[in-house]
């Protein structure tokens, strides 16, 4: 594959551009010429004739349409100059995108980080019951997390509710502020090799049997010592869960992927695997308090 980052490549995308901008230059020379005249003194015809009498002429183009084609020429080599255009060539004032954003990034945070810094002097508790604080966290909240958590906050399969009090890593601000801070990598390993298929659903009716679901009896007396052979270590001897590993809670009613035999058999057979994605390389620590304030709002000013 490295034949695709060699020098060849940016050398040839910068002659195409060249070649076809003088070549639009060129083609439009031709197209400029002065009329054709015939020996009886009429003007050249292209030869297309419709409706008996209707002819196109060998006319050249007006001067103005060719002024302005010629400026559009001129314009497009000087901004190949100034900017990156031709291939690796950065241009002469070397501007990037990301040197843009940037700029624009530090252009807006020394005109709002004052108002930051004074949100992060509050604690979160505190915080999260100033209107105008969580009327800027919203906005936060809407570009960086409501992808996932949705608007509202209520989630969606696979992606957890932040407005109950259900949490898989902790609920406390310091929990949350680390979550977003650092993210979170949850991995439930895959137990149907292990376990085989009858394994599985004698383990999945167990589980089922924890949070009040229907369950075989039968099967719920085969998965209980199965459950606490393989699935002790992360969900506890009672299935209530690990904060410190992201391991669920089985007794509640809440379900991250869903609830049922054939979900859960799903998830013991193939695991599951959730990345809540860092954002300390995104958002200032400023930012990333006041935002830990708008989640902890959810599910605590009611």
């Amino acid at each position: 594959m490295n034949e695709f980052t060699s020098s060849f490549w940016s050398y040839y995308i910068g002659v195409i551009t060249l070649v076809s901008i003088i070549g639009c230059a060129v083609f439009l020379k031709a197209q400029s010429v002065r009329r054709i005249e015939t020996k009886e003194g009429g003007t050249a015809t292209t030869g297309h004739v419709w409706d008996e009498t209707l002819t196109e002429y060998h006319h050249p183009l007006p001067r103005w349409w060719s002024w302005l084609f010629y400026l559009t020429v001129a314009f497009a080599l000087l901004y190949l100059v100034l900017y990156p255009g031709l291939g690796s060539w950065k241009g002469v004032l070397g501007w990037t995108q990301v040197g843009q954003l940037k700029a624009e990034d530090e252009r807006m945070e020394a005109k709002v980080g004052p108002m930051y810094e004074k949100f992060a002097a509050q604690p979160i508790p505190e915080l999260a019951k100033n209107a105008a604080a969580m009327a800027t966290a919203q906005r936060l909240f809407l570009n960086h997390c409501a992808q996932c958590h949705a608007s509202d906050g209520g989630g969606s399969r696979g992606f957890p509710n932040l407005t109950d009090n259900d949490w898989l890593w902790g609920g406390t601000p310091e929990a949350i502020q680390t979550t977003i801070t650092n993210g979170r990598m949850g991995v439930m390993p895959p137990w149907g090799p292990v376990l085989g298929e009858q394994g599985v659903k004698d383990v999945a009716h167990y589980v089922m049997s924890l949070s009040g679901m229907p369950a075989d009896s039968i099967r719920v007396a085969r998965g209980k010592p199965l459950f606490a052979t393989n699935c002790v270590a992360c969900h506890g001897p009672e299935g209530k869960g690990n904060p410190a590993l992201g391991a669920p809670n089985l007794t509640d009613k809440t379900w991250l992927y869903g609830a049922g035999e054939p979900v859960i058999i799903e998830t013991i057979t193939k695991g599951r695997n959730n990345q809540m994605p860092a954002h300390k390389n995104i958002l200032s620590p400023q930012k990333i308090h006041l935002l830990a304030a708008y989640v902890y709002s959810l599910s605590h000013n009611k």
